[in-house]
């Protein structure tokens, strides 16, 4: 007799979950202990001011923040970077949505089982995300060579920017249905995956998956300070 499927949850973290990106907040803390160089700041800092200034979109100070973090990388060892890592989680592990921390405990309690998807780096994705009760934990893949050292490559780069094929797996490999399917997503490479979901939730949605979600009719959600609002959409 087979076993029977469980419902499962999707999750983006960075900014649907988390209040930040933890890419950003690994970053800095990296160059706050001396692992990377204080230049590597230099990598991103007019790109983030253009975003605080709101001349750039959020996408631009996200794309150098990785460009600073995959060039200063090359040649750290894992265990010192996983000394950050551990830092980083443990600091910010209570710095979440209310909006979502309450959905993934409803979810959590109705059996659902949590799958959570990031383009952070898999270390503190996973340690940030099994904190807070995820079954399920996938995040880029850092290339390391044979001395414990990383290279400054992602492995599988073409799977981890395409969440709709990392859903579907963990679907098939952990015995998941799609039947009262929930996803949670902010940005436009999330409209794959909640597409294929029976309640899709846009949080806090950048302009593209705004646009998306008012031509789906799908719900819309934005919390604020200390206010959850909840924006109609129509088809």
């Amino acid at each position: 007799m087979k076993p029977k499927k469980r419902k499962v949850a999707v999750f983006d973290i960075d900014g649907t979950v988390f209040r930040s990106s933890l890419l950003i907040e690994l970053t800095e803390m990296l160059i706050a202990d001396k692992v990377f160089p204080a230049e590597a700041r230099r990598v991103y800092t007019r790109a983030y001011s253009r975003w605080l200034e709101r001349r750039d979109p959020y996408g631009k100070y996200i794309n150098a923040v990785i460009r600073a973090f995959e060039r200063y990388i090359r040649g750290v060892r894992e265990k010192d970077f996983v000394k950050v890592v551990d830092k980083v989680a443990a600091f910010h592990r209570n710095r979440v949505y209310r909006y979502t921390r309450d959905l993934i405990k409803e979810l959590k309690r109705k059996g659902y089982y949590l799958l959570a998807i990031s383009h952070s780096p898999k270390y503190v994705v996973e340690k940030f995300a099994k904190q807070m009760g995820f079954h399920k934990v996938y995040g880029r893949i850092l290339e390391m060579d044979n001395q414990g050292r990383f290279t400054g490559q992602t492995s599988f780069i073409e799977f981890i920017f395409d969440k709709s094929k990392i859903f579907a797996r963990a679907a098939e490999k952990e015995n998941l249905t799609l039947r009262g399917s929930v996803g949670v997503g902010d940005t436009e490479s999330d409209i794959k995956f909640l597409e294929m979901v029976e309640r899709p939730i846009c949080f806090n949605p950048n302009q593209v998956l705004y646009q998306a979600a008012r031509r789906r009719g799908w719900p819309v959600v934005v919390e604020r300070k200390d206010v959850v609002y909840d924006i109609k959409t129509k088809r």
